[in-house]
């Protein structure tokens, strides 16, 4: 299979090398990249790792239509605001009867009941594992193995950068420090106050629901507030208690409705949602067939996303 990448940082750097190391079991080649600040590369045959980069192409149409493609891979920057220009990308694999898999929540927490038709009528497939648990199973894990089962709600510890930074300030530093570590581990958003404010917890919010729930809503739709008012001191008062806090995203059905939540919660340190600590992440999962059931991802980087990008190009090759 041969694939046109979108955008080129790090986990585009760890999805090609991921794909060498396989290639002996999976056949794919990257034919073409694309990115705003580098340029463009393509290779019929197959781009190396570190690609030759020339000009850029004028528009995503074009660059689809020299790619050599059979599949898009969209890796660009989140725009918890409106979800382009991804959304676009994704639309114009569409339109070019080409499969799609994106790491960018932005897509399918603002358009994804309009993508999944449009994929629909191009006869192709629509994946994003990546977008929420960094590749670990999420919706490949509801859409394989729960079969009849309805997603009532949902419960989730899922941005990394304020649990970094609420680590910090249980070591005294201030919420300053914290975001300075996260961002050393390159795990911040390129504008880290869309972690702390709980923007990008609010967009997987949106993605879940609009997935698991057919919720059809956005990030607008999220009552929202981050852990930009914690304190060093504050943490210190809930620690000697035995509790902490951590950044928890909600969703839940009530009187028809599905309602969306994020919010700094104090907890107790044996709670579970306490397990997802540093760069951990955890979601439970609220069913009607199976009770409470969930996953938990200790310790991601940038491969696991890459792991969940190519898990879907995997599935799609398979189907």
């Amino acid at each position: 299979m041969q694939l046109a990448l979108i955008g080129y940082g790090s986990v585009g750097r760890a999805f090609a090398r991921l794909i060498e190391t396989q290639r002996g079991r999976y056949p794919f080649r990257i034919t073409a990249i694309h990115t705003a600040r580098h340029g463009t590369a393509y290779n019929a045959a197959g781009l190396p790792a570190a690609p030759q980069f020339g000009p850029p192409a004028s528009s995503i149409g074009e660059f689809l239509d020299r790619s050599s493609a059979h599949a898009v891979v969209e890796l660009t920057t989140l725009n918890p605001a409106t979800g382009e220009p991804a959304v676009s990308h994704l639309r114009a694999a569409f339109a070019r009867r080409l499969h799609a898999v994106t790491a960018n929540k932005g897509p399918i927490a603002h358009a994804y009941s309009s993508l999944a038709a449009e994929a629909k009528a191009a006869g192709v497939q629509l994946r994003f594992e990546s977008t929420v648990m960094d590749g670990a199973p999420v919706f490949n894990l509801v859409r394989k193995t729960l079969p009849a089962v309805r997603i009532l709600g949902f419960t989730g510890v899922l941005n990394s950068t304020t649990n970094v930074a609420i680590d910090a300030m249980h070591k005294g530093l201030s919420l300053e420090d914290g975001i300075a570590q996260a961002r050393q581990l390159g795990i911040t958003e390129a504008d880290p106050s869309f972690d702390i404010d709980g923007y990008d917890s609010a967009v997987k919010a949106a993605a879940l629901a609009n997935v698991l729930m057919d919720a059809r809503l956005t990030p607008l739709d999220v009552d929202r507030r981050g852990i930009g008012r914690l304190t060093p001191e504050r943490i210190a008062q809930l620690a000697a208690s035995g509790k902490t806090v951590r950044l928890v995203t909600r969703g839940r059905t009530s009187a028809g409705r599905i309602h969306l939540r994020v919010r700094a919660e104090v907890i107790d340190r044996t709670d579970p949602l306490a397990l997802a600590d540093r760069t951990s992440n955890l979601l439970l999962l609220h069913t009607d067939l199976m009770g409470t059931v969930g996953t938990i991802c200790l310790s991601p980087g940038v491969e696991q996303t890459a792991y969940g990008v190519f898990a879907d190009l995997v599935d799609i090759l398979g189907s």
